[in-house]
């Protein structure tokens, strides 16, 4: 069992603990300590009838002991103990991450410079709707994802990854994307250029511009010299008749219930792009803070 097995199933192992658990509590509530209440009755009671017996004998009793007889017999065994006391929080902490916030931390670049390597972000659960844990049907709808969201799903050749890109594209949307500019239902977005961006790692600079796909606009990168999209990369995805491809640009109309996901690190994000559309009931929830980066305090607050 990897570490990526166990990230991608922790609400399956999180709910089988949280029921173990709880059936441990509840045959410890309702079962197992009545029968430690009843032994601990009896053994009182055959103490006190002895002693009174050699009370009645003119010996001299000492009653201290009885109270340390009753503790012994009604004292939970330890593996009732530890799962009585791990279930409170292990319910806790599987309702809170179900159905209010995640946490997640960003593996990689491709949001840069909205969200960098080493982010902690939360993400939220409710927003998109009310899902079921571990089967992630969604039983109550709230809102649906909006242009320029950035939203938490799994990822469709592997459901045990969680991704996180920006919302581009919605269900109906015509999304073109040419000379790395992004037009949605032949609407060109404005684009506005800022400083270049240095990235750190690489020792290079990145074009750096803002996009307008919602209010407030977000910031986005170009890496000079990279192609629009590398279409050697571009898989075979369900709904794949659904895009268009030439060498400089490419085309994709939005399936009903699918949304078209893109990093902000333009050429550096592996994306709707190559892999499809995300259905629905991958959704995870929807990235609204950045709670720490061990690397930079700085990072701390909402994500646009």
């Amino acid at each position: 069992m990897n570490l990526q097995f166990i990230l991608g199933n922790f609400a399956l192992i999180l709910f089988v603990a949280m029921v173990l658990t709880g059936i441990i509590w509840c045959l410890d509530v309702f079962y197992f300590a009545r029968q430690r209440r009843a032994a601990a009755d009896a053994a009182l009671a055959a103490f006190d009838a002895r002693n009174a017996k050699l009370t009645a004998e003119g010996i001299k009793v000492d009653n201290t002991s009885r109270d340390a007889i009753a503790a012994a017999i009604l004292r939970q065994p330890t593996w009732i103990e530890y799962s009585g006391s791990f279930f409170p929080v292990i319910a806790l902490v599987f309702i809170l991450r179900s159905f209010l916030y995640e946490p997640f931390k960003i593996p990689s670049g491709s949001m840069v410079p909205t969200l960098m390597i080493g982010d902690l972000i939360l993400v939220n659960k409710f927003t998109y709707g009310i899902r079921l844990p571990v089967l992630n049907q969604k039983v109550i709808d709230v809102n649906d994802p909006q242009r320029g969201d950035v939203m938490v799903f799994k990822y469709p050749e592997d459901m045990s990854q969680d991704y996180i890109k920006r919302v581009v594209g919605v269900p109906g949307d015509k999304i073109t994307y040419a000379n790395k500019r992004l037009s949605v239902n032949g609407k060109e977005l404005a684009y506005a250029p800022l400083d270049d961006y240095l990235d750190d790692e690489k020792l290079v600079y990145h074009k750096q511009f803002t996009e307008n796909l919602s209010e407030p606009p977000h910031r986005i990168l170009n890496e000079p010299g990279k192609l629009t999209y590398n279409p050697e990369q571009v898989k075979n995805f369900p709904q794949h008749e659904a895009c268009t491809y030439n060498a400089e640009q490419f085309t994709c109309v939005v399936p009903a219930g699918n949304y078209f996901m893109m990093g902000d690190n333009r050429d550096n994000s592996a994306d709707s792009r190559y892999w499809g559309f995300v259905p629905n009931k991958n959704i995870v929830g929807k990235a609204f803070f950045v709670w720490m980066n061990f690397s930079s305090l700085k990072r701390i607050g909402s994500i646009h």
